[in-house]
Formats: structure tokens, sequence, C-alpha cells
């Protein structure tokens, strides 16, 4: 049995071992878990959180029934998470002065157990989560969280959790600072290294029609400093005139410098190895700034051997990473996705994606993390062409990262329970 195989076999069998805790625990066969996620529908990363925390929860506690309370609406997007987990229950619903205000979030509080906050930016949902601490006094968790700032009320709920594991170890020092430390505090990487979605049909068609060979091509993900949503957005919501202005300022002072690194490797990849290049997307704006940073101002030789790919969802985007060579990336999920699917990946951080990005260092990825205000294009093209040359070692370590990765899951999953047996002795399981 080789070392991945192993990792999953024993995955599953602590699973099963903490899935019978939860049954004893609740005294219910298919005890009810009820998980808070999807905050938007125009990053992959973002809707990538979802479908990576409910296979962790399923490949762990494979007893429990799953309630996805989806923060935001997508047809497109619940139409696949339904293709993948179709036993798994969508409801919607606003909360309004610690209210649900749809007949299905009254009837997920009354039917679950247990209900935890996905991975996220921040805490996104706080509201929700005192909602249900409110209304039911059945415990709550939050799972791969980054936590940057500690107001008063949510250092109130968050003191009421069962646990709260945080997706980087800034996160933790953050809560540690505002006198929350506990065992029930703990890194947990984000539910997306999860992620064990595909759709192998859509990538082997655009590799066809492309005409892309397996590990013979890398991907390349743009990204500007802040994210412009009011370009996302009809009406602006929210965006004033000067925001609007303050924001394209700093990314256009940056747009050129930050991706003329990224175009560098690229360069040398297609002039060293003759191989092609994706240029992709994982926001929705990226679509439209991927000539400009990209494409048009790469050498004419080169240009011949780049492949553009549109927006698309997540289980494509997983199975087009797990045939590529390398994923280089000026965000941060696009990595992720693909170190799930064994394929070596760099992370090119700008200084304003926020503490997030400590996950890589704390997963041993230092080496593949670039500072971008402290890297210029040369060493990323160096280290790129380092993997090529000695590909073997890079699967490596690839596979030692996952390793870790489940590592963590498997301490949070027992601290999950443990913690869970903790609220049963105080009463609040019926």
């Amino acid at each position: 049995m080789d070392r991945r195989h192993f990792l999953q076999h024993a995955g599953i069998l602590a699973g099963a071992l903490l899935s019978t805790s939860i049954v004893r625990v609740t005294e219910k066969t298919n005890p009810t878990i009820l998980i808070v996620s999807g905050w938007q529908d125009v990053n992959i990363g973002d809707i990538a959180h979802t479908p990576g925390l409910i296979g962790l929860i399923k490949k762990r506690l494979p007893n429990v029934k799953i309630i996805l309370w989806k923060r935001n609406r997508s047809a497109k997007v619940e139409e696949m998470l339904a293709s993948h987990y179709p036993d798994v229950r969508v409801i919607h619903g606003n909360v309004r002065d610690s209210i649900p205000q749809t007949e299905a979030v009254r009837e997920a509080f009354a039917e679950a157990d247990f209900f935890i906050h996905g991975s996220g930016p921040y805490v996104v949902a706080a509201n929700y989560l005192a909602a249900w601490s409110k209304i039911t006094g059945k415990p709550f968790g939050i799972f791969g969280v980054t936590i940057q700032d500690v107001s008063p009320e949510l250092k109130s709920l968050l003191l009421k959790a069962s646990f709260i594991f945080t997706r980087e170890t800034a996160s933790i020092a953050v809560l540690n600072q505002n006198g929350i430390q506990g065992e029930f505090v703990r890194f947990a990487p984000d539910a997306t290294f999860a992620l064990e979605i595909r759709d192998d049909k859509k990538a082997e068609k655009f590799m066809t029609d492309n005409k892309l060979e397996a590990r013979k091509f890398i991907c390349a993900i743009p990204r500007l400093r802040l994210t412009p949503y009011y370009m996302l957005r009809s009406n602006k919501a929210g965006w004033s005139d000067q925001r609007i202005r303050e924001v394209d300022a700093l990314n256009n002072k940056f747009k050129e410098e930050d991706h003329s690194k990224l175009r560098e490797a690229m360069i040398t990849w297609v002039r060293e190895t003759g191989n092609k290049v994706v240029v992709c997307p994982e926001m929705v704006y990226q679509v439209d700034i991927i000539d400009e940073l990209l494409v048009d101002p790469l050498p004419e030789d080169v240009k011949p051997f780049i492949v553009k790919q549109g927006y698309w969802l997540p289980d494509e985007a997983a199975s087009l990473y797990k045939q590529a060579h390398t994923i280089l990336s000026l965000e941060c999920h696009s990595p992720i996705i693909a170190i799930a699917n064994e394929t070596p990946a760099f992370y090119l951080r700008q200084p304003e994606d926020t503490i997030k990005g400590q996950m890589y260092y704390d997963l041993g990825l230092t080496d593949w993390t670039f500072e971008i205000m402290e890297t210029n294009g040369k060493q990323i093209a160096e280290r790129l062409m380092n993997v090529y040359n000695n590909y073997p070692e890079a699967k490596r370590k690839v596979l030692q990262v996952i390793k870790e990765v489940e590592s963590q899951y498997d301490g949070a999953f027992q601290t999950m329970v443990s913690e869970i047996q903790k609220t049963q002795k105080e009463g609040l399981f019926s």
C-alpha cells in the first residue's frame, strides 16, 4: 500500500471512529450537521470551500447527515454541488435580529445537532452563528477561517464556540492576543485542501481542443492587488467614487510590476521546454485582464504557446490542474486546488492578500511561496525550472504537504468530537 492510499485508509478508519463517537454523544444513528458556507460565486477559490468541507465531513464522519446553509444563491454552483453530493440538502435564508427568515432555516435549526461555519476570510456568518446559539442552545464550531480582528461582539460569540479552527497560525496569535485560547483553538488548513470533486470530461475536452499533453503545460493565474468588486456588481453597491479611485490607483500602480514577474517565468518555461502555458482566472474579473497583463506583452515567439481559459467552476479547474505540470498563481486558492490534486504549485503572494497566506509557511511550502515585493521574475523562473528538472522530488514534496494537511485535519476532528462530548455532559444535546 503506497503512502497516498495509506493516508486515505487511515483517514477513513479515523473518521469511522469519530463518527461513532458523535453517534454515541447525540444518541442518534445519523446525527445532522448544519454547515454555513458559500460566501460568493465569482471566485472558484471561494466556491471550493463548500465542497471541500462537505467532502471532509463525509470522509471522517460518514454516518452524519449534512445540511448546507448556502449564504449566496447561484443555480450553476448549486447544480455542481448536487451533481457531486446529491444527498446534501441546500437551504437559503437570511437572519434578522437573530430570527431566521425562512421556514427552511427554521426546520434546519430544529433538525440539526451541530452547526459548523465553513472556511472563509473571516467569520462571515457570525450573525447566523449567533442566531443558532440564541434560539437552539446547541453547540457550534468554526472551521478553517482567517481572523484578523476581534470586536467585543465577535469575542463574545467565539467564547461560546465548541471549537475555533483557523486556516493559518497567524489567526491563532490574533485570538490569543484577545484572550481567546485553549485546546478548542487550533490550526486546521483551509477546507479547499480537501477538495475531491472533478469534472474530467470538461478538462479532457479542453486539453484535446488545445492540444495539451498531461504534465507538459503549466497554468498561470493573475490577480490585482485589491479585488475590484465594483466591477462585479451592476449597481456598485457600497462603493463610493472615491473608493473606486483609490482601488484603481493601487491596482494600476502595481499590476505591471507584479505580472511582469509571472510573465518572465512563463517565457522561460516556453523557451526552455517548448511546452504550453494555460492562462486562467480564479475570479470572474480576471477574464478581462488576462490579455492585458499576461498575453499581449509577451514576446512574439512565446505567444503561440499560450492557451486561454474562461471563467470556470472548481471541479473543472481541479481536473485541469491535476494534469498540469505546475501552477503559478498570484491568487491564493488555485495552488491549494492544485496541491489537493498532487500537482506542484507556486503562490506569488501580494501584501494585500491578508494573513491567510501564512498557511503556506505553516505547511512547509516556503520554497514555493514568493512574496511579490521581495521577489524578481528570474527567481520564480529558476525555481520553476528546478521543479522541471527535479520533478520526482517536487512530487514527493506535494505528497508530504498532503500528509501534513491530513494530520492537521485528523487532529481537528479529534478536537471536534472531544468538544462535542463536553457539551453532552453540560446537557446541550437532547
